[in-house]
């Protein structure tokens, strides 16, 4: 593919991007950001490329080449690291979808490590953290300016907080962009939903991103005995079935799915806004046959729809390659262990 301007696919500030149905898995080497350095690898890219997937979303905490003292410090080596991904995405003809997993002020997992908070603080730390946010985004967006968006996109906050207004998310998403866009207006910007990527943003409808979603309910069947998960987020503590009966009575099917998962989202992609599902994938302690019944339910509403996803992740407890799940026989794969008839599943839809 060649690359083409935002102008050039029909995006404006008030006319929204089509983005293609980008279909693969999240790479995690800069997830965390403590402990040793990890680059990515290039086998991960031979292997999608050789299935047939194209999309690969980078999961990064900032405290890879930034530290929670001292936010404007950037370490330049580790951003090669980065580069290294987006050429491999060139090579191997798979987008490379950066996204921010931890930003200065917040993140989904341990958000009380951070020193303020960038959705609930006083309005000078909120400013403080947006500020340094904003700094990191402008260091991105300057570093590859001219990578055509048909390769490269930026995703700018993993799964903001659960809110009862989108307000405060508001003013950051349009922050971002307007400082992502004064060193590179041409790049493709993603957005999560808010309530941990889950609902709609309304408020930045006609900013041309892309919303990002997640496919992980019912928690009870994603996240089976995932001890980091808050018990509330559980439908039920019973072992995992699909269908699923939760504890207030509540039957989770497709149907079900479709209602929360894709009609919720209606309003807003009626309005030409395209939805990616950023996240999703199943625990290794659900049943096999139960993960891959909803799997199924899931991958089918997606195409139906008409929106791509990558999963959590290709090699590790939701992935197909080393899940270490007890009831799978594994096929041997380039020395790893490959969940045949999930990659099936996948490479059907």
């Amino acid at each position: 593919m060649t690359g083409l301007s935002l102008s050039e696919m029909g995006c404006t500030s008030k006319a929204n991007m089509k983005f293609p149905r980008y279909r693969g898995f999240n790479l995690l080497a800069k997830f965390s950001g403590r402990g040793a350095r990890r680059k990515f690898k290039e086998e991960d890219f031979e292997i999608m490329a050789e299935w047939g997937f194209d999309f690969a979303r980078i999961p990064m905490s900032y405290w890879n080449w930034a530290t929670p003292e001292d936010w404007y410090t950037i370490n330049e080596e580790i951003l090669e690291d980065i580069d290294e991904v987006i050429e491999l995405g060139k090579q191997y003809n798979i987008h490379v979808n950066l996204n921010f997993h931890r930003v200065p002020g917040y993140c989904i997992n341990g958000r009380d490590l951070e020193p303020v908070d960038l959705f609930d603080d006083t309005p000078k730390n909120m400013q403080k953290a947006l500020d340094a946010v904003v700094h990191h985004w402008k260091v991105f967006a300057q570093r590859y300016k001219g990578i055509p968006s048909t390769r490269l996109s930026f995703d700018l906050i993993n799964e903001p907080p659960s809110m009862e207004t989108e307000t405060r998310y508001v003013e950051i998403i349009k922050a971002l962009v307007a400082g992502i866009r004064a060193e590179d207006p041409d790049r493709l910007i993603v957005a999560d939903g808010k309530d941990v990527g889950r609902t709609p943003v309304y408020g930045v409808a006609n900013l041309g991103l892309i919303q990002s979603t997640r496919g992980y309910d019912p928690m009870s069947v994603s996240h089976y005995t995932a001890g980091w998960v808050p018990k509330e987020a559980f439908e039920t503590f019973n072992e995992p079935t699909w269908p699923l009966k939760g504890d207030d009575g509540k039957v989770w099917d497709k149907t079900a799915l479709k209602e929360k998962l894709i009609d919720l989202w209606k309003p807003l992609t009626d309005q030409g806004v395209s939805v990616h599902v950023g996240e999703w994938g199943c625990y290794n302690k659900t049943p096999h046959d139960v993960a891959l019944r909803w799997m199924r339910d899931l991958l089918s509403l997606w195409k139906e729809a008409g929106w791509g996803h990558a999963m959590w992740n290709l090699k590790g407890s939701f992935g197909v390659l080393n899940s270490q799940r007890s009831d799978v026989k594994y096929e041997s794969y380039k020395g790893h262990q490959l969940d045949r008839k999930m990659l099936e599943l996948l490479k059907e839809f």
